[in-house]
Formats: C-alpha cells, structure tokens, sequence
C-alpha cells in the first residue's frame, strides 16, 4: 500500500533572504528621495555636477532608472518571499534601514567627498550639510543595526 502523502512542512520565515531584499528596497526609496527632493524638488544638485547641465539631467535620469531597478526588483523579491511564506518582517525592517542607511552614507562620503561628483549644495557652507547628511546616513544605520539585534534576539531557538 502506497504511504500517504505528507503534508507540507510548515513556511520557515528567511530572516538573511529579507534582510537583502529590504535592504535593495531601503537602497530604491533613499534613491528616489534624494532625487526627487534635492535633484528636482529644491534643484540643489545633480548626480554628476562636473560637466554641462544636459549632462547633469542625463546622470539624474541614470539614478531614477538606478532607483526603481533597485525597487521594483526588491518588490518582486520581496512578493516572492511573501508568497512562499518565507518573509521574516522583523529582518525586513532591519534591511530596510540598513540599505537606506547605506545608501545615504556612500553618496555622503563617496560621491560627495571622494569622487566629488556633486556636493549636496553650492554656494553655502558645505560642512553643515556635509555633517547633516552623514548623520541622517549614520541615523538610518543605527536604527537598522538595533533592529537587526531585536531581530536576532526575538529568533526563536
């Protein structure tokens, strides 16, 4: 006589798998702030500021699709893990803060100050809008980190 089929074995949530794909979705968002707020909205820069401005409009029209590559692929992912069960919301909130966090520091200090592709604004004082960014950056960091260690701690042994 043939065994029964088994029933499924229950969804397992996929805390390092969410943890990822929230962490693209945080990096999409903090993408889209920064330049629909400082690139369109207040018009303080663009993303490369070292050549004509058509070519600061093209490289803002290379970070928008940059941005919502990021978020969409991340919403895909992310409805793929809900789908199967696998969505560790706990991670995901860490990710989340994590990506846009990272997002913000890189821009901060490696195409602000490395690079120097662009400043956040030209003609002020740099070092209080230097400072502000970063700590916004660091902020989101600090904030995806503690839930990272909640996340760890609320996992079931």
């Amino acid at each position: 006589m043939p065994d029964a089929p088994r029933p499924a074995a229950p969804p397992r949530p996929d805390a390092r798998r969410s943890l990822g794909v929230a962490a693209l979705l945080g990096v999409g968002l903090m993408a889209a702030v920064d330049e629909v707020v400082f690139h369109q909205i207040l018009r303080w820069h663009h993303f490369f500021d070292l050549s004509t401005p058509a070519i600061g409009i093209i490289s803002d029209g290379l970070l928008h699709a940059f941005e919502l590559v990021a978020f969409v692929s991340g919403a895909f992912l992310a409805a793929d893990l809900l789908r199967r069960g696998a969505w560790a919301g706990r991670w995901a909130w860490a990710g989340g803060f994590l990506g846009a966090g990272g997002f913000q520091l890189f821009d901060g200090i490696v195409d602000h100050k490395v690079l120097r592709i662009h400043q956040v604004r030209y003609g002020v004082e740099l070092l209080p809008y230097d400072v502000a960014w970063n700590a916004v950056g660091l902020a989101l960091l600090a904030v995806g980190a503690a839930l990272a260690v909640r996340a760890r701690r609320a996992r079931p042994a």
